[in-house]
């Protein structure tokens, strides 16, 4: 089992911004926020749609440069050595980013090549991963006939193919029924508690953010209103539930976040075809 005595940032945000421009002018989609995420923690960035989550989340995986802004991912600023910030992390997106035409072995066999990983270490690992999330016995089946849920079990095995520290999940159980969501969570926990992997994630589930995250961020309009432990959110607001403290805190119902196949799309392609 993971521990760890000294507590430090892996991830650190500092007055992070994102600007963007429209006929109307410009507007931050971030604006000016800064939080640290401790090593071996499990973290839920949490907000109403439009708030900035998934434009913070794509800025923390490269995917898009800030406006204005510091970032260090385990102590290395992607501005100035990209690949190596990213081989400290894993990403699972809130769509399906996995080749259906290939089999579960391939997708992983294919992640592996872009992560420069010795055939031999690869083959043990795949196997350890996929009989991990339970798909071992399915490894050779093209994923174009799984299930959602299988499809998020093999993106989180995916995910972690190059051992990354930091695993970024951006809605990794939505649209799955609770079954579903308990065996992915279920996975996750015991990864964390194993590993000391830190977990940074998206949800619109409440409930599942207040049984699963030790510390939370809510955003909305681009800033960060709340930070801190589950306890101290829902103290704060003084709300029993942390659904409760999150409307309370923006005012917002919680609603579902669509993302297109174009965007998602760009965003693997920028992940796991740029590479150089």
């Amino acid at each position: 089992m993971y521990e760890h005595n000294m507590k430090m940032p892996i991830i650190e945000v500092k007055n992070l911004k994102k600007s963007y421009r429209s006929k109307k002018g410009s507007f931050f989609a971030v604006d000016g926020i800064s939080f640290s995420v401790e090593e071996g923690d499990i973290f839920a960035f949490l907000g109403p749609n439009g708030a900035g989550k998934s434009t913070t989340i794509k800025m923390l995986t490269t995917l898009l440069e800030p406006t204005e802004g510091k970032i260090k991912i385990n102590k290395v600023d992607p501005s100035l050595n990209e690949d190596e910030a990213r081989r400290s992390f894993g990403i699972v997106f809130q769509d399906p980013s996995l080749d259906d035409d290939l089999t579960a072995r391939e997708n992983m066999q294919y992640h592996a090549v872009l992560y420069g990983i010795e055939s031999s270490t690869a083959i043990s690992k795949i196997e350890k991963l996929l009989r991990f999330v339970e798909l071992w016995e399915r490894r050779d089946d093209l994923v174009k006939d799984f299930s959602g849920g299988m499809k998020r079990r093999l993106e989180i095995a995916r995910g972690l193919m190059h051992n990354p520290k930091i695993l970024f999940l951006d809605e990794p159980t939505l649209g799955l029924d609770p079954q579903t969501r308990n065996h992915v969570w279920s996975y996750l926990r015991e990864i964390n508690h194993k590993e000391g992997m830190t977990i940074f994630f998206t949800t619109h589930y409440m409930e599942e953010a207040e049984g699963i995250a030790k510390n939370v961020a809510i955003v909305d309009h681009g800033k960060i209103i709340v930070q801190g432990s589950v306890k101290e959110v829902k103290r704060k607001y003084k709300k029993e539930t942390l659904e409760g403290a999150f409307l309370e805190a923006t005012g917002h119902k919680i609603r579902e976040e669509q993302q297109t196949s174009a965007t998602r799309m760009r965003m693997g392609a920028r992940v796991w075809g740029r590479r150089g």
